[in-house]
């Protein structure tokens, strides 16, 4: 008997968003809700699709769903359907290391797939912004040895009239100017050999404390804890939907 991971609150918001999506057929609602825990299941323990229990279904067709709906990228969607409920007194950035199973290699342009050596050895990087709750906002995967601060302008590029906290690593004066141009309170820690460092709010810096518990709780996830997908593409879908997740918890 299969366990049952999605309580109804989350399950009705879940339907609500997926009915409204016209590319999508439901059909019988139990069985749909059968696939969805079957991406929950498949998230959590981070097994070969072969692995699938048979009571979420034959692991091929739950596997090919998931891929189609990857390409049309409705696991991020479902992710900013549920964002427009965000707390945006202040946002946070940060950027975590995942390690990269030997199986997610085979591709001839690693790079492009998100995967590279930094390190921490065969790696891809999660930069994430973080709302006030410490909650998933947006983020984008990259390979293991891209710089934190190459992608802050991309991540902070639709905030306005926020705090904006992030550690020494998005330490960047145009990134302070880009910032303030929109209105935000910069709480970023300078680096110690700044010559001219700028004051931050040392009070505010100590809730950055919640990006690194956001890492945290998506790590319990083994399939996005270490990455087992060859495509960036459906990498990022199971974040997507992690992301999901614990914004219904």
């Amino acid at each position: 008997m299969k366990k049952e991971y999605i309580n109804e609150v989350a399950w009705g918001k879940i339907l609500t968003f997926f009915s409204g999506i016209e590319e999508i057929y439901i059909g019988c609602q139990r069985k749909f809700k059968k696939f969805i825990e079957a991406i929950f299941w498949m998230a959590r323990t981070g097994a070969q699709w072969r692995e699938l229990p048979f009571c979420y279904g034959d692991w091929n067709s739950v596997f090919k769903r998931f891929n189609a709906w990857s390409k049309k990228n409705i696991w991020n969607k479902l992710l900013e359907h549920l964002t427009q409920d965000c707390d945006l007194e202040y946002v946070m950035i940060d950027a975590t290391i995942v390690r990269a199973h030997a199986c997610a290699a085979g591709y001839s342009e690693q790079s492009e797939q998100g995967l590279g050596r930094s390190a921490g050895g065969f790696t891809s990087k999660i930069h994430a912004k973080i709302d006030a709750l410490g909650n998933l906002l947006k983020f984008v995967t990259t390979a293991g040895q891209v710089n934190d601060i190459t992608l802050a302008e991309n991540l902070l590029a639709d905030v306005h009239g926020v705090h904006v906290i992030g550690d020494k690593g998005y330490h960047s004066k145009n990134l302070k100017v880009m910032l303030e141009g929109n209105d935000c309170n910069v709480v970023i820690s300078p680096k110690i050999y700044t010559i001219k460092p700028w004051n931050y709010d040392k009070h505010l810096y100590k809730e950055r404390h919640l990006v690194e518990c956001f890492f945290s709780k998506i790590k319990y996830f083994r399939r996005v804890f270490s990455r087992f997908d060859k495509s960036i593409r459906n990498y990022a879908s199971f974040v997507s939907f992690v992301g999901a997740c614990l914004w219904l918890r």
